[in-house]
């Protein structure tokens, strides 16, 4: 009886390789899964031709479709052509004609900002999650993001600081954690805490881990420090 020859694994597609090649550069989730949707709207719009067919005519006319056809705005007009240089540069190896692209440009205009009565005001008809959240943001000027995505061991009550993890610019920093919320912040942990716990006596309770975490450490992703200050309404499930 003569074994069968296993088929040959297919080779990852565009789109894959494209994916791998940005999470490679460490991009937020976010812009990954962005930018992998700006690579399927733009091939889909030159009917599925392969990028290696395709130049600066074919990324003008797309970014063009966006602000004649789809009234997108300067910046999202930007994000798809960051998506689409990625995907010239880095993994295809070859350069647009950048002299020939259509650029948006971002209007300049004026901040909207509160007064310290204005956010005062608001905070106060804040009430739990929202509450702390908007307190991170205004007291220790968070991004909101940034705010979601605290885990427990971020949080320093003896020195009230906290540590933003990886944030835009890629780097972690400390900022101050405001006092006047402290108490509120800790009874919040408290009954996370109590959620995380019934979470792993129901064979639950693990979150997502940065990089290679899961594999080098392998039970981080139910380790208390590990967890989300703000799970979603799962109790963190994954």
């Amino acid at each position: 009886m003569t074994g069968t020859t296993p088929a040959p694994s297919r080779p990852p597609g565009l789109i894959q390789r494209y994916r791998e090649e940005v999470q490679a550069r460490h991009y937020e989730h976010r812009t990954v899964n962005t930018y992998e949707q700006w690579l399927r709207r733009f091939l889909r719009f030159h009917g599925m031709r392969h990028p290696r067919e395709m130049g600066s005519n074919e990324v003008n006319a797309f970014l063009s479709h966006l602000a004649v056809g789809r009234n997108v705005s300067a910046s999202t007009q930007n994000q798809a052509l960051s998506a689409l240089l990625f995907l010239d540069r880095e993994l295809l190896e070859q350069d647009l004609d950048l002299d020939r692209l259509v650029r948006a440009h971002t209007p300049r205009r004026l901040p909207v900002v509160l007064t310290t009565e204005e956010v005062r005001s608001v905070l106060q008809r804040l009430e739990g999650c929202d509450a702390l959240v908007a307190g991170l943001l205004y007291g220790s000027g968070l991004r909101l993001m940034e705010a979601l995505r605290l885990r427990v061991h971020d949080l320093d009550f003896t020195r009230h600081e906290l540590t933003v993890r990886n944030d835009k610019g890629g780097k972690d920093r400390r900022t101050l954690l405001p006092e006047r919320v402290s108490k509120e912040r800790r009874n919040h942990l408290e009954q996370v805490r109590q959620i995380h716990n019934q979470d792993l006596m129901d064979g639950w309770g693990r979150v997502a881990l940065p990089y290679a975490l899961a594999h080098k450490y392998r039970n981080a992703a139910v380790e208390w420090g590990w967890q989300w200050v703000f799970p979603n309404k799962g109790g963190g499930r994954i």
